[in-house]
């Protein structure tokens, strides 16, 4: 019913826009309804509208869930994203100095938390001059200060005039963030995950409490945009190993919508943003001399198998610290976690940590349960056994084991920068006694 509205919407206004320009909206010297036909015909706006209705963009229900949001809003509501680019919102952070926290400067204003994403989301000149030449420029090629370190990482795709940026500016890692109760909620050191790799980031035995800066929960993670970062070879964390930090082709010499916005092949392509199963844009001459197919060993098969293998073996060395539980969670229902099927346990990312609202079969005690829980959700979390303690080693590696597996490809995006991140986290917790 939800895409029946959209596309009846779509239908009106585009009948709308064809019967009733006056002149003036139209070009100079032109009629307006000669100008609107030229976007506003099946060949056009009504193509580019029907691919959409099969993107995430459009039937996902994010927008309505984040509806007076304004610190998700940015990525997820189509009036948000508009106005941090118009102001040109910094991913900062503040130190309020009389309550001693930090905040997330990255946020729209509140009155603009609204908005499903739409056309005018990207395109950010529509219905300017009412012709071909409104669909650009897009709302922002500019590069993209990394939220996730608080605008000390930038990301720039500078190939195909840029416009890789403006889907980076949302598929981009969150900053994983100190507790406003235990610290004071700036984005955690993540160099010294790598230069200290056997401090304590999280000591169970004090629990809840300061020193520890982070309290593990279920949704301890930089959340799930990574891909942007993975392409770009940029915001894992970086221990050294036997493989060297660097990066396939694809980060130069592809941009985004090769891949994402191929010719169309079933409900892949076009402006469904759908990349899986259409290799299109990967078989034109130029990029890949002989045909990349699902079978293609050296370009399909074996580097996503290679990748495969790597996430699991760093899942086990991080199951280790819970000496025979597993911490990782796993959802092996793909309706719940998308990326089932990418590990041999169907790991999501998250941690294994009991709550009642969002992972009420946890099997790790939760050390910062909620007042609001019931008393006997509160003993059911009392039941369970205490959750380990966290080296900053552990840490690091859960970091790039979340950014590995929810880039979503298993490496394709950017194998070599991929294999290094997995690798050497598996090596750094070997050395450390894993």
């Amino acid at each position: 019913m939800k895409n029946a509205i959209k596309l009846f919407s779509v239908l009106l206004i585009a009948g709308f826009l064809a019967t009733g320009c006056k002149g003036p909206m139209g070009s100079p010297g032109k009629d307006a309804n000669e100008s609107c036909i030229q976007c506003h015909n099946p060949g056009v706006v009504d193509a580019k509208a029907t691919e959409f209705e099969l993107s995430k963009h459009s039937f996902g229900e994010a927008a309505t869930e984040e509806a007076g949001n304004n610190t998700c809003g940015p990525c997820h509501l189509s009036e948000s994203f508009k106005d941090v680019c118009k102001r040109n919102v910094p991913s900062t952070f503040t130190l309020n100095a009389s309550t001693g926290k930090y905040a997330n400067d990255y946020a729209s204003s509140t009155s603009k938390a609204f908005g499903e994403i739409n056309c005018f989301t990207c395109h950010g000149n529509l219905h300017t001059v009412y012709d071909s030449t409104d669909f650009k420029p897009l709302t922002t090629v500019a590069a993209v200060s990394m939220t996730m370190y608080k605008g000390a990482k930038t990301i720039d795709l500078t190939q195909d005039g840029s416009i890789s940026n403006l889907c980076v500016k949302c598929h981009q890692p969150r900053p994983l963030t100190t507790s406003t109760t235990t610290s004071n909620g700036d984005v955690i050191d993540y160099a010294a995950l790598v230069t200290s790799p056997t401090v304590l980031f999280y000591d169970n035995a004090v629990g809840n409490a300061a020193p520890n800066k982070v309290i593990p929960s279920y949704r301890t993670h930089v959340h799930y945009g990574s891909v942007g970062a993975i392409f770009a070879g940029q915001g894992g964390i970086q221990f050294a190993g036997t493989q060297t930090y660097t990066n396939s082709t694809h980060t130069t010499a592809a941009s985004c919508i090769d891949c994402h916005m191929a010719p169309m092949t079933g409900k892949a392509g076009g402006h469904s943003f759908f990349a899986k199963g259409n290799f299109n844009s990967c078989n034109v001459t130029g990029c890949h001399s002989s045909a990349v197919t699902t079978s293609s060993t050296t370009l399909w098969v074996t580097p996503r198998t290679d990748i495969q293998t790597l996430l699991n073996s760093l899942a086990t060395k991080i199951n280790a610290v819970g000496a025979g539980t597993d911490i990782l969670h796993s959802e092996p229902d793909a309706t719940l976690n998308l990326w089932a099927g990418l590990t041999t346990k169907n790991f999501d990312g998250y941690l294994n940590i009991y709550d009642p609202s969002t992972n009420p079969a946890g099997v790790w005690k939760n050390p910062a349960a909620s007042g609001s829980w019931t008393t006997a959700q509160k003993a059911t979390n009392t039941a369970l056994p205490i959750f380990p303690s966290l080296k900053n080693v552990t840490m690091g590696s859960i970091i790039n084991f979340q950014m590995c597996l929810r880039e979503y490809s298993l490496g394709i995006h950017n194998y070599k920068y991929t294999k290094a991140l997995l690798q050497n986290s598996i090596e750094a917790l070997t050395a450390a006694g894993y």
